[in-house]
């Protein structure tokens, strides 16, 4: 993987790249719509390719672990093959749903002894054995077990937790190292910068992580519980750590406005499930603001949904009835606004990189920030 930077905007940390795989490049920076168990939620490959323009999509180790299995991923050939996505995929560790699944796990220095949440059997992860279930999956790019703290946790705890992750990160790096790829193209490995909300531990995980060298680093355990101010300091904390030349990926951030403020801080890629939940509950995300498709202010409105959006769905549905298909709870008013949303992310990173390239992206963030955060 290579990672090249084209330019970073004066009075603001935003800078533009472009990611080089073995399946393809994208640019920076990126938004990447969350396929969890192989699939982005009601939007079939061509539409996200063709009219949403994702680069690049997630899949979930734990998930897909759990189900279809590594038998079946890898008598398909890999993920790649087994879904029809042919561009890059990035898959998380599993550490994030281990951490959601508090009442069924143990950590200990082994790694992460759960209950899968589909029938209760007994499962664990460790270090090593994550990397070999990413090299089965195939993913572009994988990641590092961690453990993802509480953005409450105090101290003490957050001091464990960051010790626990950085053992696991040196055992899961010399795992990745000593083992090599199933299908014929490369894969990075990134560390995970844990923390919490504590600068100096934030300062300690990223120096570490930077010391191995790798392709790219993640930054994880935030949006778990503390303020957006917080989150956004400890963005900044860790990006003056982490090397310029190589991307950095916020894990699971955000709305809009957090989106245009991790990109304001130097982070170059992200992913979040809100646009498709958000989208399957009837908001829609647009420049100008959110619209809630239950409201019955829709009902007469017959204008497009968004008449210049990037997507096809934005042209030729009306908002009166997208709305009408919400009411009749009809599963394509789903599918609707999760392509309207993913597209409308895409669209927004879009924006961001070329006012970033113009030199204009503080001023343009400014004025897009106000306008995102209004109830249409």
């Amino acid at each position: 993987m290579k990672f090249r930077l084209e330019a970073a905007c004066a009075g603001s940390g935003a800078r533009a790249g472009e990611i080089t795989t073995d399946h393809g490049t994208i640019q920076t920076p990126i938004f990447m719509p969350v396929g969890t168990a192989g699939t982005v939620k009601g939007v079939h490959m061509p539409e996200l390719r063709d009219d949403v323009k994702a680069q690049i999509i997630l899949g979930n180790t734990y998930h897909l672990y759990l189900r279809p299995g590594m038998e079946v991923i890898s008598q398909a050939g890999g993920l790649h093959r087994f879904n029809g996505w042919d561009r890059p995929i990035l898959t998380d560790s599993g550490g994030f749903q281990v951490f959601s699944l508090s009442a069924n796990r143990k950590l200990t220095e082994e790694g992460a002894h759960f209950r899968s949440h589909i029938d209760g059997s007994r499962h664990l992860f460790t270090p090593e054995n994550v990397v070999d279930i990413q090299r089965t999956i195939g993913s572009d790019i994988m990641m590092a077990l961690d453990e993802c703290t509480p953005g409450t946790a105090d101290r003490a705890y957050a001091r464990r937790s960051l010790d626990l992750t950085k053992r696991w990160l040196e055992r899961g790096w010399r795992h990745y190292r000593e083992t090599e790829p199933l299908y014929g193209h490369y894969q990075s490995y990134f560390p995970i910068v844990q923390g919490c909300t504590y600068p100096d531990m934030r300062r300690e995980a990223a120096g570490h992580a930077a010391s191995l060298g790798a392709d790219g680093y993640a930054i994880g355990g935030l949006a778990v519980g503390e303020p957006a101010e917080v989150m956004y300091s400890m963005i900044e904390i860790t990006n003056e750590i982490l090397p310029a030349d190589r991307p950095r990926y916020l894990m699971g951030v955000g709305t809009p406005v957090n989106i245009l403020e991790a990109i304001d801080r130097g982070v170059d890629m992200m992913d979040c499930v809100m646009p498709t939940r958000n989208g399957r509950n009837g908001t829609l995300f647009t420049p100008e603001g959110t619209m809630n498709m239950r409201n019955a202010k829709w009902a007469n409105d017959f204008s497009p949904l968004q008449p210049d959006g990037p997507s096809f769905v934005d042209r030729i549905y009306s908002k009166a009835y997208v709305r009408h298909l919400f009411a009749a709870n009809e599963l394509l008013g789903m599918q609707i606004a999760s392509i309207h949303n993913l597209a409308f992310y895409l669209w927004l990173v879009g924006e961001a990189r070329k006012h970033i390239v113009d030199g204009t992206f503080p001023q343009w963030k400014k004025q897009m920030v106000e306008k995102l955060g209004r109830r249409l």
